[in-house]
């Protein structure tokens, strides 16, 4: 079982920065692939990032968000930069326990969810 805590979502204005962060509860935290997804209203699920012995990005966020772990502390991180009105959505950490996926960007083949954290961008 692992618990996911996601924190540092909050209002920001399109151009500046965000440092997301996810808390995982659990010993094994390195023996998971660990990835972002958001949701904005009204949309379905989507992939943002996927960390694991490759790391996948959303072509929408190539180039300006970096996801990170340090299994030491249990935490992944996303770094996003030069954000825009349309990254506005609740962004959700998750938790693989298959190291390798062809099929990354699929919310089920996740198998833990935090709770969320809200980023909004304003223009």
């Amino acid at each position: 079982q692992v618990q996911l805590v996601e924190s540092g979502g909050g209002l920001v204005q399109a151009g500046d920065s965000l440092r997301l962060s996810c808390a995982a509860s659990g010993r094994t935290f390195s023996a998971y692939a660990m990835g972002w997804f958001r949701q904005a209203p009204g949309k379905e699920r989507e992939f943002v990032a996927r960390i694991a012995r490759n790391i996948y990005y959303a072509d929408s966020v190539k180039g300006r968000f970096t996801i990170s772990r340090e299994n030491a502390k249990n935490t992944v991180f996303l770094q996003m930069n030069s954000l825009k009105p349309e990254d506005t959505a609740v962004y959700y950490c998750a938790a693989d326990a298959f190291l390798y996926s062809g099929r990354y960007y699929a919310p089920s083949e996740y198998d833990y969810w935090g709770q969320g954290t809200q980023v909004t961008v304003s223009s």
